[in-house]
């Protein structure tokens, strides 16, 4: 597969961004929102096949010791085939020197499992609507 990673924010399609989001189920914002967010990060991977967009993370941290991933998405017709893995080795790469944490959307965690990733004990959350995290299984 011709696959290209991209580490910066050039020429991204915000647009895309947030379909893809929308489409994989994941929380999703107007397209300017995803790019100040993406602007905001330490570190952010795209992955294109063929120039189309078909993946991407980010990573905010202080680039010491402590960096928190989100918004890994992959096209579903794309998934299963280690692209989410990619985007999850690049970020880690980036700032390996780093603890990381992350939300896993629910059904998702064994794919962080499988990359080491372990279960929190006191991982705890404040959310502007906590109804709406509770209806979709984030919380308790």
């Amino acid at each position: 597969m011709n696959l290209k990673i991209q580490y910066n924010c050039s020429n991204v399609d915000w647009n895309r961004v947030s379909k893809i989001l929308e489409e994989v189920n994941m929380a999703y914002f107007a397209p300017k929102i995803h790019k100040k967010a993406f602007q905001n990060s330490h570190t952010v991977v795209f992955i294109y096949h063929n120039d189309k967009l078909i993946g991407f993370g980010r990573a905010i941290s202080d680039g010491i010791y402590q960096a928190a991933i989100y918004d890994v998405a992959v096209l579903p017709e794309y998934q299963g085939n280690h692209i989410g893995s990619i985007i999850i080795k690049s970020i880690i790469d980036k700032i390996h020197h780093c603890n990381f944490i992350l939300y896993a959307s629910p059904g998702k965690e064994q794919f962080y499992e499988k990359m080491n990733f372990k279960k929190m004990k006191t991982g705890m959350a404040l959310f502007n609507d906590a109804e709406k995290m509770q209806s979709k299984s984030f919380i308790k």
